[in-house]
């Protein structure tokens, strides 16, 4: 990694300030602010994000992780991806355990986490209604997602946790002109594709929501293989 190039750091600080202060999809800003204004009694001393949430990570990652949308009372709440909520537990606990990240806990974006390698970026950047964006508000905001692939030169490996987060990705290829056919691919659990081209391998894997890791869907264990996976490819 050259981590002694300023200008992917610069570049994707502005990237995320421009994601901050969008406000293309009205239906989801709203939801943001007035789910931020309202608040969940457990945070009425928080004072809440409620505005799109920035990607989060090491500038010169080799590895991206893709996310579906910040939750209602975690990230919208927090303004960090995947902090504060049960979904962000399950992640943070496997990526310290296999290297990416400083801390197991992340509590809030002032907490000292620092992830190692590794970014995580979401399909969509506001937390949507019942956790489901439109397909129009995903292609409102998959343009970020391009900006951002395209600011990392280093990235060897994505991480798609979900099946929107999958297809988003590979809509982005398909598009570019990098993969033929998006049916080439198929979506399971812990499936491994080497891409063309000397693109980063896709690894995806079922969303830590509390709805798979609730039912067993997803087990901590089955989450750790993905991410010991994503560290042996960078090996």
């Amino acid at each position: 990694m050259n981590c002694s190039n300023p200008v992917p750091n610069a570049q994707l600080a502005v990237l995320q300030d421009k994601i901050v202060a969008c406000r293309k999809c009205p239906r989801l800003i709203a939801y943001c602010r007035e789910v931020a204004r309202v608040k969940r009694r457990a945070y009425l001393d928080w004072d809440y994000w409620g505005r799109p949430v920035p990607s989060f990570g090491d500038p010169h990652a080799r590895m991206l992780i893709l996310g579906l949308a910040p939750a209602a009372h975690g990230a919208n709440r927090t303004g960090r991806m995947f902090t504060g909520d049960r979904s962000g537990d399950w992640l943070f606990r496997v990526l310290h355990a296999t290297g990416f990240a400083s801390q197991p806990l992340s509590r809030s974006r002032d907490d000292g986490l620092e992830l190692r390698d590794a970014r995580i970026a979401a399909s969509a950047h506001c937390a949507p209604p019942d956790n489901k964006p439109t397909p129009q508000e995903l292609r409102n905001c998959r343009h970020w997602l391009e900006s951002e692939l395209d600011l990392l030169p280093d990235l060897r490996v994505v991480v798609a946790l979900g099946r929107i987060a999958f297809d988003i990705y590979l809509s982005i290829l398909k598009d570019r002109g990098l993969i033929a056919r998006r049916s080439d691919f198929t979506f399971g659990h812990h499936q491994i594709h080497r891409l063309p081209q000397g693109l980063p391998v896709l690894i995806t894997s079922y969303h830590p929501s509390q709805q798979n890791t609730s039912t067993g869907k997803l087990t901590e264990e089955m989450l750790t293989r993905v991410f010991r996976s994503a560290r042996e490819l960078l090996s």
